[in-house]
């Protein structure tokens, strides 16, 4: 039993010391499952052409402010100043943030801003889409849920690069090498 003891504590003593894989593993797996989803989502949210950037789509106001867009007739010319910052601010965010958080780039600056961005895409798909058979609960024998089990996880997953950071291959590893 000792022998198995001494081995076990072997074992977790190397784990311990092994802090570099769990960032780089979770910025692996949010480029490999979210990434993608982030920009295709951003896409969708521009205007045409390269103005596009400035003038966001009907379907981005549509996505972000759905109540008031249709309570506007769906007019986004109608809509305030402060709603076109926010469904700009969102859009740049959509694709900023994904890419930072893959390069490793102000890591854990980019997976805060990450992690605002989905309890906000959360509350819209809540309260402004009426999402509520997609809520589902936690402790509930149901792992799929889209809003409480999914995104949950997602939050984990960006948390885990705000405790640790980028990890060793990341520019902020540069960044730091060269301020040190």
């Amino acid at each position: 039993m000792t022998a198995l003891l001494s081995t076990y504590t072997a074992l977790a003593g190397k784990l311990d010391r092994a802090d570099w894989v769990l960032p780089t593993v979770a910025r692996f797996l949010f480029a490999a499952i979210l990434m993608v989803y982030f920009l295709n989502s951003g896409l969708t949210k521009l205007g045409e052409g390269v103005s596009g950037l400035w003038t966001p789509s009907v379907g981005a106001y549509a996505q972000i402010f759905p109540r008031v867009l249709e309570a506007a007739g769906y007019d986004t010319d109608a809509l305030s100043f402060f709603h076109k910052i926010v469904v700009l601010a969102g859009t740049w965010a959509e694709f900023a943030l994904p890419v930072m958080i893959v390069l490793g780039l102000l890591t854990r600056l980019a997976a805060v801003g990450m992690i605002g961005f989905v309890v906000v895409q959360s509350l819209t798909d809540i309260y402004g889409h009426s999402a509520t058979d997609a809520i589902g609960g936690w402790f509930d024998r149901f792992p799929d849920a889209i809003i409480m089990d999914q995104r949950a996880l997602w939050i984990f997953l960006l948390l885990v690069l705000v405790i640790k950071g980028a990890g060793p291959l990341s520019f902020d590893r540069a960044f730091a090498a060269k301020a040190g």
